[in-house]
């Protein structure tokens, strides 16, 4: 752990022209910027939410956010707006319509993953919903890290809800698209020590 107990490492925040401190990935393009201003890290509690990032995270592995968020619209109007009874609904001729979207990431097991976990989300419904169950693996501190080489990539708890949502019938679901989930979600808050966003979810003081 850094023996800095207030800000983090010059190389690892960057001081923009309106005098915040963000992350070097979050300082410089503006699509980054502006999610990490307002939605990275915010509390998502609702069904809708939970599975679109659920999905996105899935979409996202081997590839960057940054593709993954720019192509967001397209995704949201490729899987209807992310509504799980819908895309539980999906057949083979919706996959042939999404492998030949080049507005979404054309990856058929995640494609199809998509759809199962749109069935699975439905199902989970009988036992409080996805967003309830998600929420539950709130650990109980999150992590303080001043810089990068501090932030964990997963935890126990993103390893437990990760063999719990298999066992539910989610795929594309490994500890680690886990943990980024339960960052963007603001299960855990990752900011930096020193950055603007640090602390301001409501979750944690």
């Amino acid at each position: 752990m850094s023996t800095d107990p207030v800000a983090a490492p010059p190389s690892d925040l960057v001081v923009g022209d309106d005098g915040l401190a963000r992350p070097v990935w979050a300082s410089t393009d503006a699509l980054l910027r502006d999610y990490y201003d307002t939605e990275w890290g915010m509390p998502v509690r609702d069904e809708r939410g939970v599975f679109e990032r659920l999905s996105l995270e899935a979409f996202q592995s081997g590839l960057s956010w940054r593709t993954i968020l720019a192509k967001r619209p397209a995704f949201r109007a490729a899987f209807a707006d992310f509504d799980a009874d819908t895309v539980a609904g999906f057949g083979e001729d919706d996959v042939a319509r999404l492998m030949a979207d080049a507005g979404i990431v054309r990856n058929r097991a995640k494609i199809l993953a998509t759809i199962t976990n749109a069935n699975a989300t439905v199902a989970l419904r009988e036992d409080g919903g996805l967003a309830e169950f998600v929420w539950s693996f709130r650990p109980e501190t999150t992590p303080e890290p001043h810089s990068y080489a501090e932030v964990p990539t997963k935890s126990d708890e993103s390893v437990a809800l990760s063999k719990a949502l298999r066992k539910r019938g989610f795929a594309f679901v490994g500890p680690t698209t886990m943990y980024a989930l339960m960052e963007a979600l603001g299960i855990v808050d990752t900011h930096l020590v020193g950055s603007h966003r640090r602390g301001t979810s409501g979750v944690w003081n």
